[in-house]
């Protein structure tokens, strides 16, 4: 499978969007943002991300087909990477090879992630990309109505 990293598309916002508002995604990331429930937040809240020269933003292919999209956003202290996968496709490697593409566009370090405790499959992919576990904390996860646990990755 060939997995590729290219600008973002205004075609591309309408598989983002079925992303973000599927139930099972969101239970997955559990820190869900107004966004992944309403369109409006959803359309606001990516013209910000898209117009934002200071977030690196990708549309990630596999074998051409849009999958989900990976981005590195916040101040050069504080950068962060995030990314997001349709559920149909995940257990097959891509989020992996996406990220470690990402982070080759990224020249600061260090590099934050976060990750709900229970998502270890999320937690995998970036230590695959060489993050590291250095803190846990806590925060409230919308999709789930309740507080979870969450992992903080550095890569350094």
């Amino acid at each position: 499978m060939r997995i590729e990293l290219r600008g973002t598309c205004d075609d591309d916002l309408a598989v983002f969007w079925e992303q973000l508002r599927h139930p099972g995604l969101q239970q997955m990331a559990a820190i869900t943002r107004k966004y992944h429930y309403d369109r409006g937040h959803f359309d606001t809240h990516w013209a910000k991300v898209r117009n934002d020269p200071t977030v690196i933003l990708r549309t990630v292919l596999a074998d051409g087909a849009v999958v989900g999209h990976a981005a590195v956003f916040g101040p050069p202290e504080e950068r962060e990477v995030t990314y997001v996968i349709g559920p149909e496709h995940w257990g097959r490697g891509i989020a992996t090879r996406a990220l470690a593409e990402l982070i080759r566009l990224e020249d600061t370090r260090p590099l934050h992630a976060g990750a709900v405790a229970d998502n270890a499959g999320s937690i995998r992919v970036l230590e695959k990309c060489g993050f590291t576990v250095t803190g846990r904390t806590r925060d409230f996860a919308q999709a789930r109505g309740r507080e979870v646990d969450v992992v903080l990755l550095t890569l350094s």
